[in-house]
């Protein structure tokens, strides 16, 4: 017997039982396929009464601020039906809005056809009458406009509880089939009907015979639905014999509305789909097992021998870790040919892959590099905060207390000084390691950047030529307006000295959409949709060295005392602070260019001002409970507290804290550090002294925090960064007692 004949029957004896397991599968994957079909029938039902349940909500809401309306607070009917007319103008998906009266007759309605109708008899009306800020549902048709609707009535009371009209919004259950049955397969249908079998909204098939307004109470199918635990979906065939499958919603609330959704789909268009996958999947199976024997065959009709000796040489090579190692052609046709070009391509896959591990180890390298720096100049920047509220402090102090020695005050004020720039390196060293406290608002970008034209321009000075170029339609982006600024005066400035002879500054804000091929300067990945911030100048440029470590903190290239190196690394930390990413491209002699990236927000500009809160002068009544574990911090703020007038309780942690709010002593207000030692910090003492008590006014400060302040649900807040001076500290004092509780 030949070899080929021999591979021939080994390769069928070896494929019978696959190919049994494999059309076993198949047919296994055909009734998964039906099985998910009709689950997805029974979630389609789910979804559509979840999606109800959200429009009810959403008008209960609506209902809710129309009530606090002054124009429906009248008897003037036009007046009101117009007002109404507006309403609906804005809330298409109802048929009319309107306001009944306690006596249950029509007043007003957003359709203004001065109609006089009696409500009495409506079972929502009945309902509403006595409910409380809650609403009343139910699924009728429509009196004035004829269509099937969800009612939903809700009661306005006077303060004293009386009834003073009631609000109705007539919800399109017509329109609402029409949207699901488009978003859903053509060939499922939609039918609703209320709790007494009316059929509300008819499916659209030409297999349904019943009309709108018909009953179906004694129908197999009303039976089915009004039981849906019993069963998940059911069988219903028509007079013609066409056989539909039906599943219907378990949502509680609508069926408590009165309300039952179902979904339907022909059972021969549900197995259908199955059916053909079945099919296709035994052809190619038939398919690959003749294109195997077929390629077999010829497989032994060549020399293997000599093909399998190249294959093996090729093995041995890769073996040795010769990545380089190759198969020259010509290739024999079949699957060794094939093997040998598997063989090639995962060589040059396995060369390409080392290159790559090299290069993501370097990648690797630097950012970790980074987040070490990051993580070492945080926890510098909180012990050196703490220090520079100490020495600002004690320095306005001893300002204060040597008024008439203008020596020793200068030298006071020098301290100060000296402090508040300590500050400015702190928050530089914040920005870098990305724990600065934002204030992020929706902001137009480039209204911002022309908002510093002149400051720009006054920094370039007369030898640079400043442009300015936007895209228009910008997207919106999410960021604090404070650090853009900063950061773009600080790349102006790079740019600016990188001109010393003069030269031109390009600033752009436009649209721009990432791949994955778009990285970092960190050589990472972030595609997607971003606001870029781009400043270009013609200077000196960067060789590849310098610019590989320019975002290092207190790198920098200048002269002693011409820079402390923290400007682009604070630009690179607030850009990924914000979600954002920083690209930069330089050649010594072609200048540089800086990229910002800041991510796009789906939200419409919303930039609101910031309304002036109410301050009252201290009169020293006011007791403040201060916590703070430093204890030259401590003794500082106490003493300054006491300065300004208030009586303080001075504790250094928050159970001790906790333990001065159960006394029955007065406190107004609760200041305390945000990280504290003892596993207790800021806001969580905070929410349990609020729950001590409620009227209690929170005044957060804080030198660094590992992650943002949280505001506790339900306490109006404010936060006081460290340094301070007292001035500082006063107003923000005034502005927290002055606060109105939430």
């Amino acid at each position: 017997m030949s070899l080929r004949t021999r591979l021939l029957i080994l390769v069928l004896a070896a494929m019978l039982v696959p190919a049994i397991l494999v059309g076993l599968r198949f047919v296994q994957n055909r009734a998964s396929e039906i099985d998910a079909a009709l689950a997805n029938l029974v979630a389609s039902a789910d979804d559509i009464a979840g999606d109800l349940d959200e429009k009810i909500k959403g008008t209960a809401q609506l209902h809710y601020g129309l009530a606090r309306a002054r124009d429906l607070d009248t008897r003037d009917k036009a007046a009101c039906s117009a007002f109404l007319s507006d309403v609906r103008e804005e809330y298409p998906q109802f048929t009319g809005i309107l306001t009944i009266d306690p006596d249950g007759r029509l007043f007003c309605d957003s359709l203004r056809t001065n109609r006089t109708l009696d409500l009495n008899d409506r079972g929502y009306f009945k309902q509403v009458k006595g409910l409380h800020g809650i609403v009343a549902v139910e699924p009728v048709f429509g009196r004035l406009t004829g269509l099937s609707v969800l009612q939903i009535a809700y009661p306005v009371r006077s303060e004293a509880g009386a009834l003073k009209f009631v609000l109705l919004a007539s919800f399109n259950l017509n329109k609402f089939a029409e949207y699901h049955y488009k978003r859903l397969l053509a060939e499922t249908e939609i039918l609703l009907v209320d709790s007494k079998g009316t059929v509300l909204v008819a499916p659209k098939g030409g297999g349904w015979r019943e009309p709108v307004g018909t009953s179906i109470a004694g129908s197999d199918l009303f039976r089915f639905a009004a039981t849906p635990d019993r069963e998940a979906f059911r069988e219903v065939t028509d007079r013609e014999g066409r056989t539909q499958v039906w599943a219907v919603s378990r949502s509680p609330s609508i069926r408590k509305a009165g309300l039952i959704i179902m979904v339907g789909r022909s059972k021969d268009g549900l197995v259908a789909a199955a059916n053909r996958r079945l099919y296709e999947d035994m052809a190619l199976l038939a398919v690959a097992s003749l294109l195997l024997l077929a390629g077999l065959w010829i497989l032994t009709t060549v020399s293997i021998g000599r093909q399998v000796g190249r294959l093996a040489v090729m093995a041995k090579r890769l073996g040795r870790g010769d990545l380089g190692a190759r198969i020259p052609p010509p290739y024999p046709r079949g699957e060794l040919g094939g093997l040998m070009t598997l063989l090639n391509d995962t060589a040059e896959s396995l060369e390409q892959q080392r290159a790559a591990i090299a290069d993501l180890s370097q990648k690797l390298s630097q950012s970790q590099k980074m987040e070490a720096m990051g993580q070492l100049t945080g926890g510098v920047a909180h012990d050196f905060n703490n220090l520079l509220t100490v020495i600002l402090g004690n320095a306005e102090h001893l300002a204060d207390r040597l008024a008439g020695n203008k020596e020793l005050r200068r030298i006071a004020g020098d301290i100060a000084t000296a402090a508040e720039r300590g500050s400015d390196l702190t928050k530089s060293l914040l920005a870098f390691a990305r724990k600065q406290p934002l204030r992020p608002r929706d902001v137009d970008i480039a209204e911002r950047v022309l908002g510093m034209e002149q400051l720009l321009r006054r920094t370039l000075g007369e030898h640079i030529e400043c442009r300015f170029a936007f895209d228009r339609d910008l997207w919106p982006a999410s960021v604090d307006p404070g650090q853009l600024t900063t950061a773009l005066l600080n790349l102006v400035l790079n740019a600016r000295d990188a001109m010393p002879e003069g030269g031109k500054l390009t600033v752009e804000v436009r649209n721009s959409s990432l791949g994955e091929s778009d990285l970092d300067v960190n050589g990472e990945p972030r595609p997607g949709d971003y606001v870029m911030v781009a400043v270009t100048d013609t200077g000196s440029g960067m060789n590849s060295e310098v610019a590989s470590r320019a975002f290092e903190p207190f790198f920098t290239t200048k002269e002693v005392g011409k820079g402390t190196g923290l400007g682009l690394s604070m630009v690179y930390g607030f850009a990924q602070q914000s979600g954002g990413l920083v690209q930069m491209r330089s050649e010594p002699g072609q200048g540089s260019v800086v990229k910002l990236f800041f991510p796009r927000t789906a939200a419409a500009l919303n930039e609101p001002p910031i309304a002036a809160e109410r301050s009252i002068a201290s009169d020293g009544s006011q007791t403040i409970l201060l916590v703070e574990d430093d204890d030259m911090v401590r003794a500082y703020v106490e003493s300054e507290l006491k300065t300004i007038g208030y009586r303080v309780i001075a504790t250094s942690n928050g159970p001790a804290a906790l333990e001065m709010l159960r006394q029955p002593d007065e406190i107004h207000l609760l200041f305390t550090d945000v990280v504290m030692p003892g596993g207790m910090f800021g806001p969580e003492l905070a929410r349990q002294a609020m729950g001590l008590r409620p009227d209690l006014k929170v005044l957060f400060t804080s030198g660094y925090s590992q992650d943002p302040v949280k505001t506790p649900d339900g306490i109006n807040a404010r936060i006081l960064t460290k340094p301070f001076k007292r001035q500082d500290l006063a107003a923000m004092l005034r502005s927290a007692l002055s606060s109105t509780s939430q």
